[in-house]
């Protein structure tokens, strides 16, 4: 018997997953394939064809694992966020995708603050300003690589380049319009901002925005021989990867949050409407499903772990080793503060500083490399409990994310902010997500709530519960984490030019690829 089934394809930063699902929600197919990120110094960029090529063959290779008997009714697409993906008008890349990652707008980040269209952007947009947005991008690109802007045609985000090389539809959603020029309000691109900022010459540049499980085109031949995907079958709009993961948790719904802790953190509230004042480094995202979601995205994710694994680890170490030397260092971790800063961009939240540093704080001859450790777990639990705020009594947290397999990391966020952590475990949210959204547009499902009861809504594997004991120790602890960043924070510019001076290269090396390990919806 023949069984109906959508594919669901997520191009993070580190890596492009594709997963074939059965419209119960069985898993019937899975492949993934990693991704390569440039570093230049501060640029940092992806090769947009070998993301397509990575496309291909993992989605050829997720339809043939599901094997014999299925028929694709409809495709779904999410993909990392903001950056600059500039196409020109035969649809070939202008260069390298310059991805959120980038730095080297950060000087145009502190500018812009200063004489108002910081402002202007979050008035408009919702959304505080950071290195790899858009508008700034654009800017810092003119200046950099005038020859990209001067072929430029369409700017497309990720998920909005894979869907054109799939039909080859120019398109958005709202989600990934709202870091650009988008007032979240009317779903619209704003020409008050556009003329606020001098950018109307870049107004060309954006695609037109279109509800998310709407069907955009559909699969043509050559996208077919590449995929293995049936000629003809329906590709959906789609969602950016922070929105994907949070419609794969079943987070749909005004109140509800969730949590990604991947290679950044995500944290984020489901509202009816984006006005009103908002935290520092607030990011607002309309989601063309009649909400928009109120998101923390803190750098402060999953590299920090790498890189103390790295530094702190005796050679040859796993995971597991090392986490049992975290466990054992105990709540606290001796009274060793971790500031998980270590982002070459600095950090867009609960706050902005493009200047901003890691930092061990608090050590003494006897700290253990194990208390070393554990501080930088509470360090990002810490970071993420100023994101979230106070806990709101009977409100379990959900959480997904490559990072959200550590059960020691779980725990230590359930401690720090006071709430039960759910864990999903559900695979590939932000990949269940648009699959969700491609029933919608194949057919299958009349709305996005008959959809996502179809592919059953994600339990949880374990819940881990707040240890009171350790309540009045994390209370105290982060009043201290606090009181320490904000002191250091007046020197974190002399610490920047401290690093440029000694030749220390602000990103990973001056010219390397690399795939961090962690893995899950990586940005915004």
């Amino acid at each position: 018997m023949t069984r109906q089934a959508v594919v669901g394809i997520d191009a993070g930063t580190t890596a492009v997953k594709a997963v074939v699902l059965a419209r119960d929600g069985e898993q019937l197919g899975w492949s993934r394939a990693p991704l390569r990120v440039t570093h230049h110094g501060d640029r940092v960029e992806q090769d947009m064809d070998e993301i397509w090529s990575a496309v291909g063959d993992t989605v050829r290779a997720a339809v043939r694992d599901a094997g014999d008997g299925v028929e694709i009714v409809a495709v779904g697409v999410t993909g990392q966020g903001d950056g600059a993906w500039l196409v020109d008008g035969t649809g070939r890349p202008c260069g390298p995708a310059t991805i959120w990652m980038d730095g080297t707008a950060a000087a145009r980040v502190t500018a812009w603050e200063r004489d108002g269209r910081g402002d202007l952007v979050r008035d408009i947009t919702g959304s505080s300003l950071f290195p790899g947005a858009l508008p700034v991008l654009l800017e810092q690109l003119e200046a950099d690589h005038p020859e990209r802007l001067d072929r430029a045609a369409h700017q497309l985000n990720c998920k909005d380049w894979i869907r054109f090389r799939l039909t080859g539809e120019i398109a958005t959603d709202a989600s990934d319009a709202s870091r650009t020029y988008l007032d979240v309000t009317t779903g619209t691109y704003s020409d008050a901002l556009l003329e606020g900022l001098g950018h109307q010459r870049f107004r060309h540049l954006l695609a037109p925005v279109r509800p998310p499980h709407e069907a955009a085109g559909t699969v043509g031949a050559p996208a077919a021989r590449a995929t293995g995907l049936p000629e003809g079958v329906p590709v959906v709009v789609g969602l950016v990867d922070a929105v994907a993961g949070g419609v794969g948790l079943g987070a749909v719904r005004p109140g509800d949050a969730y949590l990604i802790v991947g290679t950044t953190a995500f944290a984020a509230r489901v509202r009816q409407d984006g006005r009103g004042p908002g935290p520092e480094g607030r990011i607002t995202l309309a989601t063309g499903l009649g909400t928009v979601l109120e998101c923390l995205a803190p750098m402060a994710g999953a590299p920090n772990l790498d890189w103390v694994r790295t530094v702190t680890g005796p050679d040859g170490s796993g995971w597991p080793d090392l986490e049992r030397l975290a466990r054992a260092a105990g709540p606290g971790a001796g009274g060793v503060l971790y500031l998980p800063y270590g982002s070459p961009q600095g950090e867009r939240a609960p706050f902005v500083d493009p200047a901003a540093s890691a930092a061990w704080v608090g050590m003494s001859v006897l700290t253990t490399p194990g208390q070393l450790l554990r501080a930088v777990y509470e360090g990002i639990a810490l970071t993420l409990r100023e994101c979230l705020g106070e806990p709101v009594t009977g409100r379990t947290l959900r959480i997904a994310g490559g990072s959200a397999s550590s059960d020691l990391l779980c725990q230590v966020l359930a401690d720090v902010t006071g709430r039960p952590v759910e864990r999903s475990t559900a695979p590939e949210l932000g990949a269940r997500g648009v699959a969700a959204l491609a029933l919608v547009a194949g057919g299958a499902a009349a709305d996005l709530d008959s959809a996502l009861a179809a592919l059953g809504r994600p339990a949880a594997t374990l819940t881990f519960r707040p240890d009171p004991a350790v309540r009045d120790l994390h209370d105290r602890q982060a009043r201290a984490f606090a009181a320490a960043r904000d002191a250091l924070r007046p020197v974190w510019p002399s610490l920047r030019d401290l690093r440029s001076l000694t030749g220390a290269p602000s990103s990973p090396s001056p010219t390397t690829e690399s795939a961090p390990a962690a893995d899950g919806l990586e940005s915004l």
